[in-house]
Protein backbone atom coordinates (compact mmCIF):
# COMPACT_ATOMS: atom_id res chain seq x y z
CA UNK A 1 0.00 0.00 0.00
CA UNK A 2 1.12 3.50 -0.46
CA UNK A 3 0.68 5.78 2.35
CA UNK A 4 1.63 9.42 2.35
CA UNK A 5 1.97 10.82 6.06
CA UNK A 6 2.42 14.49 7.05
CA UNK A 7 5.05 15.59 9.33
CA UNK A 8 3.66 18.56 11.53
CA UNK A 9 1.15 17.31 14.01
CA UNK A 10 1.35 13.73 12.90
CA UNK A 11 4.74 12.32 13.41
CA UNK A 12 5.92 15.12 15.72
CA UNK A 13 4.17 18.10 17.82
CA UNK A 14 2.51 21.12 16.26
CA UNK A 15 5.91 22.97 16.30
CA UNK A 16 6.36 24.38 13.20
CA UNK A 17 8.45 25.92 11.82
CA UNK A 18 10.51 24.23 14.60
CA UNK A 19 10.20 20.17 15.30
CA UNK A 20 8.17 19.36 17.96
CA UNK A 21 8.53 16.51 20.10
CA UNK A 22 7.78 12.66 18.98
CA UNK A 23 4.09 12.20 19.03
CA UNK A 24 4.11 8.67 21.15
CA UNK A 25 4.66 5.23 18.90
CA UNK A 26 4.97 7.54 15.32
CA UNK A 27 8.06 6.38 14.48
CA UNK A 28 7.80 2.71 15.71
CA UNK A 29 4.35 2.11 14.15
CA UNK A 30 5.96 3.60 10.83
CA UNK A 31 9.36 1.63 10.88
CA UNK A 32 6.89 -1.05 11.28
CA UNK A 33 4.86 -0.50 8.21
CA UNK A 34 7.91 -0.03 6.33
CA UNK A 35 9.08 -3.39 7.50
CA UNK A 36 6.05 -4.83 6.08
CA UNK A 37 6.48 -3.40 2.68
CA UNK A 38 4.42 -0.37 2.58
CA UNK A 39 5.88 2.75 0.83
CA UNK A 40 5.93 5.21 2.75
CA UNK A 41 5.83 9.19 1.41
CA UNK A 42 6.54 12.05 3.46
CA UNK A 43 4.15 14.45 2.19
CA UNK A 44 4.13 18.02 4.40
CA UNK A 45 4.01 21.51 3.63
CA UNK A 46 7.54 21.87 4.98
CA UNK A 47 9.85 23.46 1.95
CA UNK A 48 14.00 24.12 1.42
CA UNK A 49 15.75 23.76 4.89
CA UNK A 50 12.67 23.03 6.70
CA UNK A 51 12.08 20.24 4.87
CA UNK A 52 15.64 19.06 4.73
CA UNK A 53 15.60 19.62 8.77
CA UNK A 54 11.95 17.09 8.92
CA UNK A 55 13.90 14.47 6.30
CA UNK A 56 17.04 14.26 9.05
CA UNK A 57 15.11 14.41 12.48
CA UNK A 58 13.31 11.38 10.77
CA UNK A 59 16.51 9.43 9.52
CA UNK A 60 18.33 10.48 12.83
CA UNK A 61 15.34 7.84 14.15
CA UNK A 62 16.16 5.46 11.21
CA UNK A 63 12.87 5.93 9.56
CA UNK A 64 13.33 7.02 5.54
CA UNK A 65 10.93 7.32 3.22
CA UNK A 66 10.12 6.19 -0.16
CA UNK A 67 9.47 9.22 -1.31
CA UNK A 68 9.60 12.93 0.03
CA UNK A 69 6.93 15.11 -1.43
CA UNK A 70 6.91 13.57 -4.66
CA UNK A 71 5.09 10.17 -5.73
CA UNK A 72 8.70 8.08 -6.03
CA UNK A 73 12.63 8.92 -5.57
CA UNK A 74 13.08 9.34 -9.13
CA UNK A 75 10.47 11.79 -10.11
CA UNK A 76 11.01 15.74 -10.94
CA UNK A 77 9.51 18.39 -8.84
CA UNK A 78 8.71 21.71 -9.67
CA UNK A 79 10.66 24.75 -9.43
CA UNK A 80 9.27 25.52 -6.15
CA UNK A 81 9.34 22.37 -4.49
CA UNK A 82 6.14 20.68 -4.90
CA UNK A 83 4.96 17.89 -6.48
CA UNK A 84 1.28 18.36 -8.04
CA UNK A 85 -0.60 15.64 -6.31
CA UNK A 86 0.83 12.65 -4.65
CA UNK A 87 -0.70 9.18 -5.79
CA UNK A 88 -1.54 7.66 -2.51
CA UNK A 89 -4.03 5.19 -0.93
CA UNK A 90 -4.09 5.88 2.61
CA UNK A 91 -3.51 9.39 3.93
CA UNK A 92 -2.13 9.59 7.37
CA UNK A 93 -2.53 13.50 8.68
CA UNK A 94 -3.65 15.12 11.64
CA UNK A 95 -5.92 17.35 9.39
CA UNK A 96 -8.22 14.48 8.45
CA UNK A 97 -11.86 14.70 9.66
CA UNK A 98 -12.24 13.59 13.32
CA UNK A 99 -8.33 13.90 13.83
CA UNK A 100 -5.72 11.80 14.62
CA UNK A 101 -6.41 8.40 15.67
CA UNK A 102 -3.61 7.39 17.89
CA UNK A 103 -1.05 5.51 16.28
CA UNK A 104 -1.47 1.91 17.59
CA UNK A 105 -5.45 2.35 16.19
CA UNK A 106 -4.08 3.71 12.92
CA UNK A 107 -0.91 0.51 12.81
CA UNK A 108 -4.52 -1.81 13.46
CA UNK A 109 -6.22 -0.11 10.53
CA UNK A 110 -3.83 -0.85 8.02
CA UNK A 111 -2.98 -4.04 9.75
CA UNK A 112 -6.58 -5.45 9.70
CA UNK A 113 -7.70 -3.28 6.51
CA UNK A 114 -10.56 -1.88 8.69
CA UNK A 115 -12.13 1.84 8.78
CA UNK A 116 -11.72 4.26 11.88
CA UNK A 117 -15.34 3.27 11.93
CA UNK A 118 -15.58 -0.24 12.11
CA UNK A 119 -12.31 0.31 14.86
CA UNK A 120 -14.63 2.33 16.71
CA UNK A 121 -17.69 0.63 16.80
CA UNK A 122 -15.48 -2.54 17.34
CA UNK A 123 -17.73 -4.64 14.51
CA UNK A 124 -17.21 -4.65 10.93
CA UNK A 125 -18.92 -1.49 8.21
CA UNK A 126 -22.12 -3.69 8.20
CA UNK A 127 -22.30 -3.39 11.91
CA UNK A 128 -20.90 0.18 12.41
CA UNK A 129 -23.34 1.59 9.80
CA UNK A 130 -25.98 2.88 11.30
CA UNK A 131 -29.73 1.36 9.29
CA UNK A 132 -31.23 4.33 6.86
CA UNK A 133 -34.43 5.45 7.76
CA UNK A 134 -37.24 5.49 5.44
CA UNK A 135 -38.51 8.96 4.88
CA UNK A 136 -41.90 10.22 4.07
CA UNK A 137 -40.83 9.94 -0.01
CA UNK A 138 -39.19 6.37 0.48
CA UNK A 139 -35.86 7.89 -0.28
Amino acid sequence: MIIAVDFDGTIVEHCYPEIGKEIPFAVTTLKMLIEERHRLILWTVRRGKLLQDAVDWCKARGLEFYAVNKNFPEEIVEADGCCCKVNAELFIDDRNLGGLPDWGEIYRMIKDEKTWEEIYKGGSAEQALPKKKKRWFGW
